[in-house]
């Protein structure tokens, strides 16, 4: 016999609906009563213990003490998680057994004076027998539900006290509340064991007993009567609910729809082999709908529907952009290839270049020029594989790729597919969706393109994809490989001012609802809005401030009834407020110490005064505004170039010992980086070091090697702009730029003077005012 010991607590209440807790089970479940919750968070306060204890009747909503059982589990809290709409979730574990001697607490919530029973160890030969007894009906009962897992059974047959096999064989068991409370009531563990053995008895018996019946029921019920009498049930429902043709008559319609598409043989078979599993699976069934979703994408998928090409590619592009003579040519060429030889495997087409010149209007003219559907889909921040493939059809809420899912936007099997934004894609646990775009874009493969969700061959070889991208550094080299680069540079002023005046502002006037009788922007305030307004490769802001101007001047028409508006030079700040930026005019007079220096930017070229000062010191180099890894690696490039050449620049061998040298380069705010600047850098620092001044109309741009060489650098166009801006009338370039000199159209090299250099000697012999 064990012995029980009483101990008296206060505790907090929870009244339970419909199942109780044993001691030493674990479980969780949710609180949603405001009088749980605030008993619930009394115990969170205190020692995050609560008595639990189930109501007599579940449908009752407000319990009061009548309505609960007096026996129930003293718990430990052992984790809260807070749901949507004010629902909790707890886990507990019960602890002890306890019964209510008095309520303390009715109102906000129950708080109670539970005895706690505390069981004490006892061995002898009676629970030996009892036990063994318990482990046998456990196991039989075990046998004949097939419910309980093996781990269950192993972890009760092992227990070595009467009490807590009970209570975890009640835990376990299917039962009512009012069977499960009776074993919680009993608090002698040899009389709750011999309870439960009785009642898994009992169950046993009733469980035989159920199994004989529905064996008999079985062998009764003939398999072609129970099919009948299913059907004539399913005719019965599909009346009543007006759908006389049922599963069948959709099936049909199914049917009707794959023969008016007349797909390729496999695709057939397959869209057949659904439609036969969809008579079979009943209309309740979630399966159900999966396979209509399937059956629906496949069918609305143009397996054969094309769009026939026609020739007026060139008179539409000439339209709709102006300028980007090189890309016209080369998409015509590509065009042109495509017209002769359909199905020829070209390559992809990816237009780079800065943000606003135009890369994705240029995909829909093209897909107008030849009268095929333009489907755009943009790849900016896909991180997940399945994104490009679609996920498998065992996913809940699974759904094709994008690609599949543009081809049915487009309703045609060779759109022009447009994907945006190809350099921003990124990875990550998901899978990396660049390299699922490796079979779609390479034409010996993309012929047989199989999505997760379809998992059907769909051939996008009849597909035109172009890609636009920003910058080539972010996009992977085996992606880069299957593309046709076309780069997209910035746009000079003069092409601004024509695209602006040609067609942005009837863009604009049209949006806002205007007409041109009622605004007038004159030429020199749209020079002036590109020049002091905006700093950018494209004409999105050009854009932008037009859309501006028109809805101030809607708004002066309407407050002060005007008939026209006109914007000029002088009352240009009146709309668009001060001035933004100001031109990097060359200096006045030559300087020692100051050499001017051209950069490339994401939006456009810049020039870059480059300062230098030199100090008595301790061969200190000092570099600031804001300058990356690669510029300052190019000023001890530099300087290691001085050092070797001292003696040739009179210049003393202990320079680098004495003398600080500090190198700037204004508007610190802007970071700055790239290897272009280093003989800027080392001319103005060769000209401080021997006090020559530097030419102040001279511009310059290359890198520097620690012996001199000068090297090779990117976006020659954008530089020269800015040097023309600038009014820089002489710019010194590597020698292995002229290529990319002779590709400039001439209006840009108008009244402009270009030094093709090799060494540093030939940048300093053009660069520096040597006295004659």
């Amino acid at each position: 016999m064990k012995k029980c010991e009483k101990n008296i607590l206060q505790l907090p209440l929870i009244a339970l609906r419909g199942f109780s807790v044993f001691p030493n089970m674990i479980l969780h479940f949710d609180v949603a009563r405001p009088k749980s919750i605030k008993a619930l968070e009394k115990s969170m306060i205190e020692d995050q213990e609560i008595f639990l204890v189930a109501q007599k009747k579940v449908d009752i909503e407000e319990p009061e003490i009548k309505d609960l059982y007096e026996v129930g589990t003293i718990s430990t809290i052992k984790q809260i998680l807070k749901l949507p709409n004010g629902i909790i979730r707890v886990l507990v574990e019960g602890r002890t057994r306890g019964k209510i001697i008095s309520f303390e607490e009715e109102k906000s919530y129950f708080l109670v004076n539970i005895e706690e029973y505390l069981e004490e160890e006892n061995d002898n030969i009676k629970n030996e027998a009892l036990l063994r007894i318990g482990v046998e009906t456990f196991e039989e009962y075990a046998k004949i539900n097939n419910r309980i897992s093996t781990d269950t059974i192993r972890n009760i047959i092992s227990m070595e006290s009467p009490g807590k096999m009970a209570d975890a064989i009640a835990s376990n068991i299917q039962l009512k509340l009012e069977n499960k409370q009776e074993i919680l009531n009993v608090f002698n563990e040899e009389e709750r064991l011999f309870k439960v053995i009785n009642i898994l008895k009992s169950e046993i018996e009733i469980l035989n007993t159920q199994k004989e019946i529905m064996k008999k029921v079985k062998e009764n019920i003939d398999k072609n009567q129970k099919e009948y009498y299913l059907r004539e049930q399913l005719k019965i429902i599909q009346n009543e609910l007006g759908d006389k043709d049922g599963i069948q008559g959709e099936v049909n319609e199914y049917r009707n729809k794959l023969n008016k598409i007349n797909p390729p043989i496999e695709v057939k078979e397959k869209v057949e082999k659904e439609l036969q599993r969809m008579l079979k699976i009943p209309l309740s069934s979630a399966e159900s709908s999966v396979v209509r979703n399937y059956i629906e994408w496949i069918l609305d998928l143009p397996w054969n529907k094309e769009t026939n090409n026609i020739k007026r590619a060139k008179k539409i592009l000439e339209k709709d952009h102006y300028g980007l003579e090189k890309v016209k040519e080369r998409i015509l060429e590509f065009l042109s290839i495509r017209q002769i030889a359909p199905k020829l495997n070209s390559p992809i087409l990816c237009l780079v270049g800065p943000p606003g010149v135009g890369k994705t209007s240029i995909a829909s003219s093209i897909a107008k020029a030849l009268n095929r559907n333009y489907v755009r889909i943009s790849l900016g921040g896909v991180k997940d594989e399945a994104e490009i493939r679609g996920h498998r059809r065992t996913y809940v809420g699974a759904m094709p790729g994008r690609i599949i899912q543009g081809l049915k936007q487009a309703k045609t099997k060779n759109p022009l597919m447009l994907l945006d934004e190809v350099d921003k894609m990124n990875s990550d646990f998901r899978g990396d969706p660049t390299a699922a775009l490796l079979e779609v874009l390479d034409g010996e493969q993309n012929y047989a393109f199989r999505d997760h969700f379809i998992e059907l061959p769909f051939d996008l070889s009849n597909v035109l994809f172009l890609a636009t991208a920003n910058t080539l550094d972010t996009i992977p080299r085996p992606l880069l490989d299957r593309m046709e680069v076309i780069n997209i540079s910035s746009y000079t002023e003069e092409e601004k001012f024509h695209i602006a005046y040609n067609h942005l502002i009837e863009k604009q006037l049209k949006k806002h609802g205007m007409t041109k009788s009622q605004l007038r922007i004159d030429k020199k305030a749209i020079k002036d809005i590109i020049t002091y307004y905006t700093k950018e490769a494209g004409v999105r802001k050009l854009e932008r401030f037009i859309g501006e101007l028109c809805r101030k001047a809607a708004k002066e028409i309407l407050e002060k009834k005007k008939k026209q508006v006109r914007i000029t030079q002088n009352n240009l700040e009146k709309y668009l407020g001060p001035k933004k930026y100001r031109l990097n005019k060359i200096i006045e007079k030559p300087e020692i110490g100051v050499a001017r220096g051209l950069a490339w930017t994401p939006v456009g070229g810049d020039t870059l005064s480059i300062e230098v000062n030199i100090m008595k010191g301790n061969g200190k180099l000092e570099l600031t505004g804001q300058l990356g890894d690669v510029m300052k690696e190019s000023a001890k490039a530099a300087i290691s170039y001085i050092r070797s050449k001292a003696e040739k620049f009179k210049i003393s061998s202990d320079f680098y010992k004495d003398t600080d040298i500090h190198i700037h380069i204004p508007e610190g705010a802007v970071p700055k980086d790239g290897p272009s600047a280093g003989i800027t850098m080392a001319t103005a620092m060769i000209s401080a070091l021997t006090n020559i001044a530097v030419k102040n109309d001279v511009g310059m741009t290359g890198e520097i090697t620690i012996r001199g060489r000068v090297l090779p650098i990117g976006g020659l166009k954008e530089k020269i702009l800015a040097a023309k801006s600038a009014g820089i009338k002489k710019v010194i370039i590597p020698l292995e730029n002229e290529k990319d000199l002779n590709e400039l159209e001439d209006s840009i090299k108008e009244n402009m003077e270009f030094i093709l250099v090799k060494s540093m000697e030939e940048v300093l012999k053009h660069a520096l005012l040597y006295k004659k």
